[in-house]
């Protein structure tokens, strides 16, 4: 038996030490290493790596071999094997308005006026206010498919203001009192919409332009308010795996509380800010030019063309088969959205219009082609691109580009026939566009539709709703595949951004915003895809949220 002394243990293990400690000396530390994941990298090769080393909020290397033999962390996450993914950008959503529904009724999902009245009634059990906000609510989805009229909401709350706002954020349902509150009467009239009005008196519902006048005489929101709720609308997105968000819309005094709060550090999620069109704030961003944080990006103008299809404010080129005398509403006139092209242009920015109808879609695209003739690299989006004339595919290119929803065709298509008939064929014709433009840029439009983007994956590959209708795909010639899915969930929205650079795929430069899912997306069955769920969500290398 060989025996050791005390001596030679000690030497041995002194050994030992001083060759760890050369070793680890020759490798680079860095904030964090990831192993053993299966990475989608979205790059141009869509190359699949097992390891990323991340440094000062960027990746430093990516590799197909585990980087901790390379590197050296305090932090090493080993994923056995789970699938990582670029951070998710939603490219048309409505972020802070996300925030603000939390603080009022929640509609969705009612299936009668009837309902709507009782869920007010409960709030108004547990809440002393004399204002109740509510959205959410869809006529589309009740036995009675007409819009309501505010004669229980009168008798119900008689010393209250009442305001409910239409899933699609195109129409209200009001009381008397506001009504009376904002002066509309039987001869209310506004550019850009309706007063709708049944035996020559205002059934309370009012169709966009309208609404502005409510909107008015509402309580304005506190600084807390506004802060509590931009907080809340990040940590939804942050469950969901969203780590930029492009709110389509957005006020400046809004904008600059983001600012704020990103520099103290206490909002972290990134965002593209599309500020709404005005000429004060043309005016001001004149004088101002583009402004680019890490996290807050201003450099584009949201500008409203028309309506929804859904409260029939869509403008259309013929009139809605179900409403044969209503073409829709433009909320912009044709002169002021050519006054908006042509300061925008020149100021360098990026426009981005809502656009429904097939109309309004028309009169964009030949805009932008005019005004965009001369411009190098402008990247205009037309938002929604939701119904288009077959023969104006050819318009869209990569200076005029698609920001499309896949969950507004599995939600609108079992009425969708009826308002267009045979121009269903070039609704929710996500490849189309596709094929004109190169890319498209995937959102949810949230809140109109719900915030998980793994239903919009689905709705893009499989044109089905959450039960599995239709049984073979709405439209299945305009489906996209999971490749170019998730790169329209991520590179391609991050192009739309003159971010591409910087975030949307996991390349050695870019920012380390990553999510860990429970399960291979692009590989699961069709029908599990919904059920998704993040695991992990980080931004620039650091851990946001955590199931």
């Amino acid at each position: 038996m060989k025996l050791f002394t005390m001596k030679s243990i000690n030497f041995k293990l002194f050994f030992l030490v001083a060759v760890l400690f050369i070793y680890s000396f020759g490798k680079n530390e860095v904030d964090l290493i990831v192993i053993n994941a299966k990475i989608y990298t979205v790059d141009n090769n869509f190359s699949i790596a097992k390891s990323m080393a991340i440094k000062n909020g960027q990746i430093i290397d990516i590799d197909v071999k585990n980087l901790d033999s390379k590197y050296t962390s305090t932090k090493i996450v080993d994923l056995n094997g789970e699938t990582i993914i670029p951070g998710i950008i939603d490219s048309h959503c409505h972020f802070y308005n996300l925030g603000l529904d939390q603080q009022v009724v929640d509609l969705r999902d009612t299936k009668s006026f009837d309902e709507i009245i009782q869920r007010l009634k409960n709030y108004e059990l547990n809440n002393e206010t004399d204002v109740i906000l509510g959205r959410g609510w869809d006529q589309n989805d009740w036995a009675k498919k007409s819009f309501p009229i505010n004669t229980k909401l009168n008798e119900e709350f008689k010393d209250k203001l009442v305001v409910l706002e239409r899933i699609d954020g195109h129409a209200y349902i009001v009381n008397d009192n506001v009504l009376k509150l904002a002066g509309i009467d039987k001869n209310t009239l506004v550019r850009g919409g309706l007063v709708l009005l049944k035996d020559n008196r205002p059934t309370g519902v009012l169709i966009d332009g309208p609404m502005a006048l409510v909107d008015k005489v509402l309580p304005e929101k506190t600084l807390n308010e506004k802060i509590d709720a931009l907080k809340q609308a990040e940590d939804i997105c942050f469950s969901y795996g969203l780590t930029t968000v492009d709110d389509a819309g957005l006020s400046t005094n809004i904008t600059s509380i983001i600012d704020s709060l990103h520099k103290s550090n206490d909002l972290k999620i990134k965002i593209y800010a599309m500020i709404s069109v005005s000429k004060k704030n043309i005016e001001k961003f004149k004088k101002e030019g583009i402004y680019k944080s890490k996290k807050l990006n201003i450099r584009s103008f949201k500008v409203y063309g028309d309506g929804a299809l859904g409260s029939r404010g869509a403008v259309l080129k013929s009139p809605y088969c179900d409403d044969p005398h209503n073409y829709g509403i433009l909320r912009t006139s044709a002169e002021d959205l050519k006054f908006y092209a042509k300061e925008i242009a020149e100021m360098g920015f990026q426009m981005n219009t809502h656009a429904i109808g097939d109309s309004t879609v028309s009169v964009l695209l030949n805009e932008y082609k005019k005004i965009l003739k001369d411009i190098d690299d402008p990247r205009w989006r037309i938002e929604h691109s939701q119904v288009v004339d077959i023969n104006e595919f050819e318009l869209y290119n990569e200076k005029i580009l698609p920001s499309i929803q896949p969950t507004h065709a599995t939600s609108d298509m079992y009425w969708a026939y009826d308002r267009l008939g045979s121009r269903i064929k070039g609704a929710y014709a996500f490849k189309d566009l596709l094929n004109s433009s190169s890319r498209v840029a995937l959102g949810t439009d949230f809140p109109v539709e719900k915030v998980n983007p793994f239903h919009t994956f689905y709705s893009s590959v499989e044109r089905k709703d959450l039960n599995g209708y239709p049984e073979n795909g709405f439209q299945m010639e305009n489906s996209l595949t999971r490749e170019e899915t998730l790169k329209g969930m991520t590179i391609w929205g991050a192009y739309f951004n003159f971010e591409e650079h910087e975030k949307g795929s996991l390349e050695v430069g870019k920012s380390a915003d990553f999510i860990v899912l429970n399960q291979n997306i692009m590989e699961v069955e069709a029908d599990l895809i919904p059920n998704t769920e993040v695991i992990q969500t980080y931004i620039d290398g650091e851990l946001v949220y955590s199931k």
